[in-house]
C-alpha cells in the first residue's frame, strides 16, 4: 500500500505533515513525499522544508493520495502539474483525499464535480465554483473521496483514514501514541464562533473572501 503526500511550492506544512504523522507507521504502508521534481520543496513561509523522493512522473499508482492545502492554491489552474498528476492517477487510487485548500486541487482536476466536500471556510465559494457543493463539516467522505477543512482538521482525516487502511483498532493507537486529544485554550477555530470583525481580518490575511 503506498501512500502518496502532495508537496508543491507554498504548501502549508501542518496540513501534509499531520495526516503524514498518522499514517506512516501503519503496519504494510510505505508513505512517500511526491512533488513535480524530487528534492526539497519550501512551504508558504520559505522557512520549513520537505523532501520529495519521488516525482510525480515516477508515482503513476499511488493507493492513496494526500493533498494539502497553502498559498499557490489561490492562483492554481487547470494547467497546474498537481492538478494534472491527479486526474492521471485518481481512476486508480483507493483513496483520494485532500486538507484545507488541497481540495482547490482536486476541483480542478473535476474530482469533485457534484460532490460534497470541505475545504477551508475561506475558499467555500472558490470551492463552490469548481463544482463541488462546500459544507462545513470537520471531515467529508463521499465515495473514495475524503476532503478535510482547514489545517488541523488534516488529523481527523488521517485518523479516519487510517481506520479504513488498517481498522479502527489501529487507528486508535495511533490517536494514543501521538496523544491527539485536543483541548485548545480558546474556542475560536471556527467562522461562526468569533466575531465578524476577526473572520474579515483573518480572511483578508489569508487573501479569501
Amino acid at each position: 500500500m503506498q501512500i502518496a503526500c502532495v508537496l508543491y511550492p507554498r504548501f502549508t506544512a501542518l496540513d501534509i505533515i499531520g495526516p503524514f504523522q498518522t499514517l506512516v507507521d501503519l503496519r504494510g504502508v510505505d508513505t512517500v513525499f511526491v512533488a513535480e521534481v524530487a528534492g526539497p520543496v519550501p512551504d508558504h513561509t520559505g522557512r520549513c522544508h520537505l523532501v520529495a523522493t519521488h516525482t510525480f512522473a515516477e508515482l503513476s499508482a499511488p493507493d492513496v493520495v494526500v493533498v494539502p492545502g497553502g498559498m499557490a492554491d489561490q492562483t492554481a489552474t487547470a494547467e497546474d502539474p498537481v492538478v494534472a498528476w491527479l486526474r492521471t492517477v485518481h481512476p486508480s487510487t483507493t483513496w483520494t483525499t485532500s486538507v484545507c485548500t488541497g481540495a482547490i486541487y482536486l476541483g480542478l482536476a473535476g474530482i469533485l464535480n457534484g460532490l460534497d466536500a470541505t475545504t477551508h471556510w475561506a475558499a467555500y465559494d472558490r470551492l463552490g465554483q469548481l463544482g463541488a457543493v462546500p459544507i462545513a463539516e470537520r471531515v467529508v467522505r463521499r465515495g473514495k473521496v475524503i476532503t478535510a477543512a482547514g489545517v488541523s482538521a488534516g488529523i481527523d482525516m488521517g485518523l479516519l483514514l487510517a481506520a479504513e487502511l488498517a481498522g479502527e483498532r489501529a487507528a486508535h493507537g495511533v490517536q494514543l501514541a501521538i496523544e491527539y486529544d485536543p483541548q485548545p485554550p480558546f474556542d475560536c477555530g471556527a467562522p461562526w464562533k468569533v466575531p465578524a470583525e476577526l473572520r474579515a481580518r483573518v480572511a483578508a490575511a489569508l487573501g479569501g473572501s
